[in-house]
Order: structure tokens, then sequence, then C-alpha cells
């Protein structure tokens, strides 16, 4: 007995491959009273993310902010011994270099997509908003706007971290989150599982 075959009996099998997350935290690391709290919850997410990523192609990353530069602390990696040796010792103390932070994060998430076309940014700022140091000749604050707004046009996801205590906060986090087009979390308590379950919700919306 004879089959014919049509066009609708045939299948072809397509592999889904899933994209991979970028995880990129970019933090304040001048002095405040609460650098240690903000270096230890940012170092304890970071390496949550790390292990539980083994089975996936994420990948983290960290830039530090300090003085009067910004430096990447951690290139994206999905090692947990490159990122335990890299959050060994990081520098802290000086002025608030923001703008010079939003640019290098902004660079390197470039590149990273650049290399890896297929990933999936996401930019976690952890700051007060206060920028005091320039590397051009406008403000701080307004240096830091115009990168802010370049990070939106690139249609980065951010999260921004409130860091600046209750009783002083002028809102400057929080404008600045909207600049990025971002959403902007005041946590009752930065502690690394806190960080980490923040990130976390935040990846499950980048699908």
């Amino acid at each position: 007995m004879a089959y014919a075959l049509v066009r609708k009996d045939l299948h072809r099998k397509i592999r889904v491959r899933r994209a991979a997350n970028l995880i990129l935290f970019v933090v304040d690391a001048s002095w405040s009273m609460a650098v240690s709290e903000r270096m230890q919850a940012t170092k304890g997410a970071i390496m949550s993310l790390l292990t539980d990523a083994y089975q996936r192609r994420d990948r983290v990353g960290l830039v530090v902010f300090q003085k009067d530069r910004a430096s990447i602390v951690l290139p994206p990696t999905n090692s947990v011994l490159l990122a335990k040796k890299a959050l060994a010792d990081i520098p802290v103390g000086g002025k608030t270099p923001l703008s010079a932070g939003l640019l290098l994060a902004f660079e390197t998430i470039k590149r990273e997509k650049a290399l890896h076309p297929d990933i999936l940014p996401l930019m976690i700022l952890l700051t007060d908003g206060a920028g005091n140091v320039s590397m051009g000749n406008l403000s701080p604050q307004e240096e830091a706007n115009r990168i802010a707004e370049m990070i939106k046009d690139e249609q980065i996801k951010t999260v921004t971290i409130n860091m600046e205590h209750v009783a002083f906060d002028q809102g400057l986090a929080t404008k600045l989150a909207e600049r990025m087009g971002g959403v902007c979390y005041s946590l009752g308590q930065l502690r690394a599982d806190i960080l980490y379950e923040t990130v976390r919700k935040e990846m499950d919306g980048l699908k």
C-alpha cells in the first residue's frame, strides 16, 4: 500500500537555545557608613548567582567607582574561583565618580553584547545617586544624567538600589533610575540574601 506525503506531514526539529544573562553590578565604593555592608552584600549576591548558574551560561561582573575613577574588579565570568580571587580585596574610599562608573558599565555591556549578541544584560547599580566628581566640563550630576540617558537609549535593563539613609534621602537615586528607564528599590536591610533575591526576581523579567 503506497502512502502519499504532503508538506504538513513533514516536521523539522528546532533546537531552542536559551539566552544567557549578564548581571553587571555597579557599586559606589566611596567612603560612607554603609560601604562595608554594601560590599559584603554585593560579594555574597555575586557568589550566590554564580553558584546557581552552573547549569546555565549566565555570567556576572562587578564595576566599582571611588576616588576619581571606575574600574572593573570582576570582568564578566561564570567562574566561582575567579570571582573569589577578584573579590578578595576591593579598594574603597574617596569621592564619588558616579558618571565614570555609569560610563564604564555602559561600555562593558556594549562590548559584551557585541561579543555575545544573544545575551540579556541587567545592570544592578548600588548608589545614593549623588556623584561629586566629573570626567569633563559638566557638573557631576548632569554628566551622570546624560550617561543614564545613553543607557536607557540602548535599552539596557537597570535596577537601582538606593543606598541613601531614609532620613537624608533627596530622591537622587530614584531620579537617576528614572533617567535610565529602570526601577529603584530602597531595601530595608542590605544583606546578600535580600540583594540576591531582588536580582533573581528581576532576572525572571528579562525573558
